[in-house]
């Protein structure tokens, strides 16, 4: 019977880790990537399959370059980097992980919902390795699954749009449109409408089906968002990995606009630093403590199984509020949250 494993204590140190400031390099998806680092003798050997745009994409892949970095830290360890292209095929994915796996390296951390078709079979072929799988579920004995309420997360963002408009218009950029990203939709535009019916939500995504362009095209976010402002959208919410980098820098360039950022706090990221006068706040996913807390659970023996849920109840999502500039609404957004986490709202998974 698998296990699933409460989530610990390091939740709580939420904060701490959404403060660490990440070195931002090259977001090109267009090579394998790999670097590698060593820890002391006997060291835990980290190994992270990225999704395209690696580590640098100041969004998503940064946050569990982040997790792994402390328990690197922490552990005296050492870490193998891979990166996903945009041109990958299954077999790809595979051969990523069982390079990791073959070399060594335990655990082994996929990072995006593509890689969970290779989870599931490369996990089978390495019985002694533990595998970790962020934003799918796989099913195995030595496979652990992170995942995250983004619907909820997302929620509180619309709320923060319906009230900082002051158009009654507001955007959503996804990067690609598949299940994973619609709860990001389904959320935001839920929290919106639930606060304000009368603002207008537009609706793109960058790429479709197995095409993951999306994740790592700033220029196709800068274009949608353009595209937004001047259909006279004033706060625009991009959950599209560094495409949204792109979207941040649209919206910094029209006065009283304003962005609202994914997976990272993005007004912190070094890499934005100019534009973020115009970043709202950002939902925030914990992907860094999901990742340091399976790592940690290895080094001890213990490893993690099975679907381990990262909620907002939980703070596995949040918004953030580095800039201050959603202090005067914080109250509502302190109710919104409460509703969710008493049950009293029930945020929708899909459009």
């Amino acid at each position: 019977m698998r296990r699933v494993a409460k989530l610990s204590a390091a939740v709580v140190a939420t904060a701490a880790l959404a403060v660490t400031a990440t070195a931002c390099g090259s977001t090109s998806s267009d090579n394998d990537k790999s670097s590698s680092s060593s820890g002391g003798k006997g060291g835990i050997k980290i190994g992270l399959a990225y999704d395209v745009g690696g580590r640098g994409d100041r969004s998503f892949n940064d946050s569990a370059a982040r997790g792994a970095d402390k328990a690197k830290a922490e552990f005296d360890g050492s870490i193998k980097e891979l990166t996903a292209k945009t041109s990958d095929t299954p077999a790809d994915r595979e051969q990523r992980l069982t390079d990791l796996a073959q070399a060594g390296y335990n655990p082994v951390i996929a990072i995006g919902y593509t890689y969970a078709p290779a989870v599931q079979k490369v996990a089978k072929q390495f019985p002694k390795v533990q595998f970790g799988l962020v934003d799918s579920v796989v099913d195995g004995g030595n496979v652990n699954s992170i995942t995250f309420t983004e619907e909820q997360g997302s929620y509180l963002a619309g709320v923060a749009a319906a009230l900082k408009t002051k158009k009654d218009h507001v955007g959503f950029i996804g990067g690609v449109d598949n299940p994973l990203i619609k709860k990001f939709e389904a959320g935001y535009v839920q929290g919106v409408h639930d606060t304000n019916p009368k603002v207008k939500v537009d609706v793109q995504y960058l790429s479709h089906g197995q095409d993951t362009s999306g994740f790592a095209s700033p220029d196709k976010g800068q274009q949608a968002a353009q595209g937004m402002l001047d259909n006279s959208a004033d706060v625009i919410y991009t959950a599209a990995g560094s495409s949204g980098n792109g979207s941040i820098e649209a919206v910094n360039g029209v006065k009283g606009a304003w962005a609202i950022g994914v997976d990272s706090d993005q007004y912190l990221s070094p890499g934005l630093a100019k534009y973020k006068s115009s970043i709202l706040t950002s939902m925030v996913k914990n992907v860094d403590v999901g990742v340091y807390d399976y790592i940690k659970s290895v080094k001890n023996g213990k490893p993690l199984t099975g679907n381990n849920v990262y909620s907002l109840a939980k703070g596995g999502v949040s918004l953030a509020t580095s800039g201050g500039f959603i202090g005067d609404i914080q109250s509502k957004l302190d109710a919104a949250k409460q509703k969710i986490v008493d049950g009293k709202v029930k945020v929708k998974t899909a459009p």
